[in-house]
């Protein structure tokens, strides 16, 4: 249904992030410039765009901060409001979710995800489907053959290696249960082993042994927790880069640069 999602842009800053962005002239990692545009401006101007998405909230620490100087026009977009991140994402995110501000469905987002166009969006909520929580991978393949020189974190599983794309669907209230298993993963997200641990020994131990798939693993860890969750396959290599460093933003100015002069705006670009 059109105009139905509620997207979160998660645009808070981690402990370790500030030294990035000071060297790019800014307080805030989310303000850090790509293609001339600050990040956290590119992604809401494809989820503004993006049919699916009738509101957006922007969650941080501080985020009229954010909503200032080349941004300021965020203030004004009546879809666009606001919420402080406290202690933690995960309780952050369920002290606004099915709220009036933030009513279910929700996707959410991450401001570091420079790439993002609304192509990837609208088929990341297609593919989530009628589950109640859904999250977006890309295959390793897929990556490395755009785009071989990325170091990315890669999840192991029977049917392939993958890296998560930034996108989490809570499509309803009962996606509320995944959200303390959303934490242990944010918490560990580049650490395979820990990350792995999360979702009980004996599913880390299939993983580590490559005897289970991703989307079985996914099934009986959200049928644990009390909801029904589902894997997305994204066909798009940038949905896996997120600019967590110099690398990652050298390679995301690239793209985008090569976007432009493929004669398409800097937030398109279509499948790998």
């Amino acid at each position: 249904m059109s105009g139905a999602w509620t997207a979160v842009v998660l645009a808070g800053q981690r402990p370790g992030e500030n030294e990035f962005a000071e060297a790019h002239g800014t307080k805030w990692k989310a303000l850090i410039p790509v293609g001339g545009e600050a990040m956290l401006g590119r992604v809401v101007r494809v989820l503004l765009g993006a049919a699916p998405i009738g509101r957006i909230v922007i969650l941080a620490q501080d985020p009229q901060s954010l909503m200032t100087g080349e941004l300021a026009w965020m203030e004004a977009e009546p879809r666009i409001a606001s919420a402080v991140s406290g202690d933690g994402i995960s309780r952050s995110i369920a002290a606004i979710a099915g709220s009036a501000a933030a009513p279910f469905p929700l996707l959410l987002a991450t401001a570091d995800h420079a790439l993002l166009t609304g192509e990837m969006v609208e088929a990341f909520l297609d593919g989530a489907g009628e589950s109640d929580a859904a999250v977006a991978l890309v295959e390793r393949r897929i990556v490395e053959a755009a785009y071989p020189e990325t170091r990315r974190t890669w999840l192991r599983f029977s049917d392939g290696d993958y890296s998560g794309a930034n996108l989490f669907a809570l499509r309803t209230a009962k996606a509320r249960k995944g959200l303390e298993m959303w934490a242990e993963v944010e918490r560990d997200r580049k650490k395979p082993l820990r990350l792995l641990m999360s979702f009980g020994p004996l599913l880390a131990l299939r993983a580590l042994t490559r005897t289970i798939s991703l989307d079985r693993a996914l099934a009986i860890a959200g049928r644990r927790a009390g909801f029904a969750a589902r894997a997305v396959r994204l066909a798009f290599a940038e949905a896996a880069i997120d600019v967590d460093k110099p690398a990652d933003l050298a390679l995301a100015e690239r793209i985008l640069a090569a976007r432009v002069r493929a004669g398409g705006p800097a937030q398109g670009g279509g499948a790998a």
